[in-house]
């Protein structure tokens, strides 16, 4: 940004990205999640679950996004939507898509809307976009509810709640008089699996909450939480202390991760892991 924009002078961000990415085994080294949690976002991905990851900005959302793509099969064709391109998909399948923004006459502008509805036309086996902003929310989860599973999508929300709140408000800017009922219906029925990330005081990033859609309850969307980071203080040197936890409920898609052949143990939802 440039004068007037910027008051005290030029101002430019850099958004640099290493080489090496991350794994999921760097995750659980770095306890960002324990290893149950970890096994059962891999069984998501592979059973071809809708995912929402959630979280503020500098959360650590794409990197976790790049790291659950590594368990698509790469058989499989991926088409990514995006604002401006940072993921870092490994499979020789991937089509990568950016928005244009206008010229300097408000025109030739291509937005995620737009991308998303041509990319149907793609035969996509998963869709993935960047970050959910704006109207193409509509069309992505239509998307999720007429055959493509296994989608990932990341939306900036401070909780599982807040992440369908956000959903009803951008879904609102398609204009599509679609009535809020039917909204929270389409929502209830496309996502599976809300994920939410947070980077904590101490510039540690957690996976803080993972928690599934409970379908439609009293007309509201029911987000169940199955793994939680529980905050238990800070110590003196500002690291924080905390424990991740399993609720103890078992989700409602167990049996669907059970007939994709995804082995996950009942008793990983029990579990408490202090760091």
């Amino acid at each position: 940004m440039i004068a007037p924009v910027a008051v005290d002078g030029p101002l430019r961000c850099i958004r640099r990205f290493s080489k090496d990415l991350l794994t999921s085994d760097d995750l659980v080294a770095m306890q960002a999640l324990t290893k149950p949690m970890m096994d059962l976002l891999v069984a998501c991905v592979r059973a071809r679950l809708n995912i929402l990851i959630a979280g503020g900005t500098g959360s650590g959302k794409t990197t976790l996004l790049n790291i659950l793509s590594t368990c698509i099969p790469a058989d499989e064709r991926i088409v990514t939507i995006e604002d401006t391109a940072e993921l870092q998909l490994r499979q020789e399948h991937v089509a990568r898509m950016e928005t244009r923004p206008p010229n300097l006459e408000g025109e030739g502008s291509i937005d995620q809307r737009r991308l998303l509805i041509n990319s149907l036309r793609m035969r996509p086996d998963r869709i993935i976009v960047g970050e959910v902003r704006g109207e193409e929310a509509l069309d992505m989860l239509q998307a999720m509810n007429t055959g493509h599973d296994g989608s990932l999508a990341i939306i900036h929300a401070n909780s599982g709640p807040d992440a369908v709140n956000r959903l009803e408000l951008v879904v609102g800017l398609a204009n599509s008089n679609i009535s809020t009922p039917s909204m929270r219906k389409h929502i209830a029925a496309a996502i599976q699996v809300f994920i939410q990330v947070e980077r904590l005081s101490d510039g540690t990033r957690k996976i803080t909450q993972i928690s599934e859609s409970t379908g439609l309850k009293d007309g509201e969307v029911g987000i169940q939480e199955l793994f939680c980071f529980e905050k238990l203080g800070v110590r003196a040197d500002g690291h924080v202390e905390g424990r991740f936890r399993g609720r103890g409920v078992r989700p409602r898609f167990l049996d669907r991760l059970r007939r994709s052949n995804q082995a996950v143990t009942e008793e990983a939802f029990d579990s408490v892991v202090e760091i």
